[in-house]
């Protein structure tokens, strides 16, 4: 049962009992049809309440089935009463409230007994951004005070003019042992729930894709008491006194999941402090109100090293057409690279980005028989040229297509992040939160050069 639940429960008992002591005083006393008729439509709406716990009970399927023969005993004991006052037969009303005190008290011991559950919901958009939640989800899960929900988020593609495309919709894409349920199917003014995580933080000051608007950090806060913002990716470790590296990054710290979440988690202890003084200082806040940010940002860790270190390459699933690439004729295996490409590069470079990954690639297949090229782009990569430089897409399928018809290496779409990481012996490509994932691993990681 819900913590409002058992606090309705417990309103109704403390109102009834009230009652139950007034009506009995004025049994005792002097008699008075209207006041009859007041105490009676008091005890009319005694009986509704309880029907209304009895309906809601039921609704919830737990535990607590047991109250609901007490609630319509109770039920019937309060119109023995109401008919009693009305009939204006007051010493028989005296009887029946004793009764009905019995009862009651019943119903308060076995509300006692309820155990509070939380709701928790996890709202992931992209499938392949799942492991920033999955530990939480995992741990949460496995408490018995917790009743948890995970509801696939829809997103949008934008338009060069910010306007909506096609809408996404992954549900399907997750692993088969996390249950999804759908967003049509989560009624969250219905359900309240009492604890919300997001990883998505841009609200609607993200130019590629938007979440649908009722999802954004902004909202959500209106319908829970606790608002959790986990980052969907892991930044290169910076010392906070580093302050020109902090300058670079503190676009992260200060988006609207962070200003709006009640806590954040984050990948480390040095990365809290970076996010309380980024925003301690963009809020113009005096040290004695900073101090809020510092009460708020936590240096948990990221479940996507979690999820790493829980990954192992002999349970991996590895798909046919990949094995035929990553073993030798006699069955040994050869090297693997990991060839992770980015948006920002892009961004940055247009043209010469897209010459440098032709160049990686002819590298790689004169080595072909001794290391396997991964090439992992960015899961928004299409979504981000096509809103934000149209010009390059042409190319840019052409490349992935050749690569692919090639087949002398691995190109690789899918969710799992993971996988990718655990079948390979080093790092090659750009920046970014997979670097730091690999490290974790115990990867050798190399940085391609962005002079293209």
């Amino acid at each position: 049962m819900r913590r409002a639940e058992k606090e309705q429960m417990e309103n109704f008992i403390k109102t009834s009992g009230q009652a139950h002591t007034e009506i009995k005083k004025y049994a005792g006393g002097k008699k008075d049809s209207g006041i009859s008729a007041l105490y009676g439509e008091i005890l009319m709406d005694i009986q509704q309440g309880a029907v209304e716990l009895g309906n809601m009970i039921e609704k919830s399927g737990g535990k607590e089935g047991g109250i609901i023969p007490l609630l319509e005993e109770y039920c019937e004991l309060v119109y023995r009463v109401y008919e009693k006052l009305a009939g204006m037969e007051t010493p028989g009303v005296v009887k029946e409230l004793e009764e009905m005190g019995r009862v009651l008290q019943l119903i308060k011991d076995e509300t006692s007994k309820i155990i509070i559950h939380r709701e928790v919901v996890f709202l992931p958009y992209k499938a392949s951004m799942w492991d920033s939640m999955e530990s939480i989800w995992m741990e949460a899960s496995a408490d018995e005070s917790c009743r948890v929900c995970v509801v696939s988020v829809p997103y949008f593609d934008r338009h060069p003019d910010g306007s909506f495309g096609r809408m996404h919709d992954e549900r399907d894409e997750y692993p088969e042992y996390v249950p999804i349920t759908g967003y049509e199917d989560y009624n969250f003014q219905d359900r309240r729930p009492d604890i919300v995580f997001i990883h998505n933080p841009y609200d609607k000051y993200n130019y590629v894709t938007s979440v649908m608007p009722f999802y954004y950090s902004e909202n959500l806060r209106k319908y829970t008491d606790c608002l959790i913002y986990v980052p969907y990716f892991i930044l290169n470790e910076i010392r906070p006194e580093d302050h020109e590296a902090v300058a670079y990054m503190q676009h992260f710290c200060s988006t609207p999941g962070v200003m709006n979440a009640d806590m954040v988690i984050v990948q480390s202890e040095d990365m809290s402090r970076i996010y309380a003084n980024v925003m301690t200082d963009l809020c113009g806040e005096q040290d004695q109100y900073g101090k809020r940010w510092c009460h708020k940002i936590f240096g948990y860790g990221s479940p996507k090293v979690d999820k790493i270190l829980r990954t192992k390459r002999e349970d991996l699933n590895i798909p046919k057409e990949w094995m035929h690439v990553l073993c030798r004729p006699d069955g040994t295996w050869k090297k693997v690279v990991l060839y992770n490409t980015g948006v920002s590069s892009l961004l940055r470079h247009n043209e010469s980005m897209l010459e440098k990954i032709k160049r990686v690639f002819e590298t790689f297949k004169n080595c072909q028989n001794e290391i396997v090229l991964l090439w992992r782009p960015h899961p928004l990569i299409q979504a981000t040229i096509s809103a934000m430089r149209p010009g390059l897409w042409e190319e840019y399928k052409q490349i992935v297509a050749q690569y692919r018809k090639e087949n002398w290496g691995i190109y690789d779409d899918t969710p799992d992040i993971h996988r990718a990481v655990s079948l390979s012996d080093a790092y090659y490509g750009d920046s970014s939160s997979v670097v730091w994932m690999c490290q974790k691993a115990g990867i050798p990681v190399m940085i391609q050069q962005k002079e293209c």
